[in-house]
């Protein structure tokens, strides 16, 4: 059954395209979220919650730029500019930024009523991570990495 299953999966991410990039996207995107994770849970000793979530957040999205570059978005169309792409791609996560923080620190309120303070904290980043993934995504594969 589960050689099957992953017989199964290994065609899938054989034959299609979008397949094997959504898998890339999530490896490279959980690398960057898991360094942006841990370094808000240090960041958060010294800074108030909200600006732990934006400094971390900012130094994930420059690994993720590379990572997305160079491992997941091979086949986008070369943009006129470095610098315009960096643009757009920063245009895209400072969306998913706002989201990401509105969601932690709304989450983090809710949350906070239930469990202690750090598990809170850590459990809405992690919840807002994964929605900003997703917003992240769809913003880089339609816009910052587009293909002809």
């Amino acid at each position: 059954m589960v050689a099957a299953r992953l017989a199964a999966l290994k065609s899938t991410y054989e034959t299609s395209p979008e397949f094997r990039q959504v898998v890339r996207f999530l490896f490279a995107g959980g690398f960057a979220a898991f360094v942006n994770w841990v370094l808000r849970i240090g960041l958060s000793v010294f800074l108030p919650f909200w600006l732990a979530v934006l400094l971390a957040y900012f130094i994930g999205m420059s690994i993720g730029y590379t990572l997305y570059k160079h491992f997941v978005f091979v086949n986008a169309d070369k943009p006129e500019s470095a610098k315009r792409q960096i643009l757009v791609f920063l245009g895209v996560n400072f969306f998913s930024a706002f989201v990401v923080l509105a969601l932690s620190v709304g989450l983090s309120e809710l949350m906070v009523r239930l469990l202690p303070l750090m598990i809170a904290e850590a459990m809405a980043h992690g919840v807002a991570i994964a929605v900003g993934a997703v917003t992240n995504y769809l913003g880089h594969k339609v816009i910052t990495f587009r293909q002809a």
